[in-house]
């Protein structure tokens, strides 16, 4: 042992003996004291959640030209209006913990992206994929719990086509500097159906079919839904914005 590995290895015991000797309240910390958030009974969002639907009206929503939402509305849930458009929050957001439940058709028509296609769109431009990926092949970056051509999701948790399935997301946008350029990039972790499927995946850039993602920058943006021609449903949408720290 060298000499200076030995001076540190006697610090190293002082430095134990010391914290052995100290006060169990030296390591207390009282402040500051956690907002009290109750939960949720059942399927209930908690209190502080902002409810974006409840089965009841889309008076939270808009289509990108600012009219009013049109998918249809019954029983609890609101389904894509094929060929209608995307629909977009009214309120803008940055951190969030969303949660949402959403159901392919139960008919199964078509194979592949051609089949229970939407998606959930962060800051309306990065994609967690909405698919009937159960027993449907397809590009693994494309499947549900995909963040689109970008992550291909850790394991399959799609359940059959027509039953209802959760996404329950922590996102953290992306932070840019007065330049405009990038200094942090979005990041995700998703569960489907309460199984973990992306965790804490450092988003590429925006959502795009074709081409490599880029990042622009951008501030606090909706909640996008997208119309991909198929009548896929949702209902039981929340969400609860996050602080930097939280």
């Amino acid at each position: 042992m060298t000499r200076i590995a030995g001076i540190a290895t006697v610090l190293s015991m002082l430095t134990a003996v010391a914290a052995a000797d100290a006060p169990p309240e030296a390591t207390e910390v009282w402040e500051p004291v956690p907002a009290i958030v109750t939960p949720g009974e059942g399927a209930a969002p908690p209190s502080d959640a902002i409810v974006l639907f409840d089965g009841k009206n889309l008076d939270a929503w808009q289509h990108e030209n600012g009219s009013a939402a049109n998918w249809k509305v019954a029983d609890g849930a609101v389904t894509v209006a094929p060929g209608s458009g995307d629909i977009y929050t009214r309120q803008r957001f940055g951190d969030v913990q969303l949660h949402v439940e959403w159901r392919t058709p139960a008919v199964v028509e078509g194979h592949g992206q051609e089949r229970g296609n939407s998606g959930v769109y962060l800051q309306s431009r990065y994609e967690v994929q909405v698919l009937d990926s159960y027993d449907n092949a397809t590009y693994s970056n494309g499947q549900a719990g995909a963040v689109y051509k970008q992550s291909i999701p850790l394991v399959n948790a799609s359940r059959a086509p027509g039953e209802w399935q959760s996404y329950d997301i922590v996102f953290r946008a992306p932070r840019f500097g007065a330049d405009g350029a990038l200094q942090a990039p979005a990041v995700i972790t998703v569960f489907q159906n309460g199984v973990l499927v992306q965790d804490h995946f450092e988003i590429l850039g925006a959502t795009t079919n074709v081409g490599e993602p880029v990042y622009q920058a951008h501030g606090p943006l909706p909640l996008m839904l997208q119309d991909h021609h198929d009548p896929v449903s949702y209902r039981n949408i929340w969400l609860r914005e996050l602080k930097r720290g939280t």
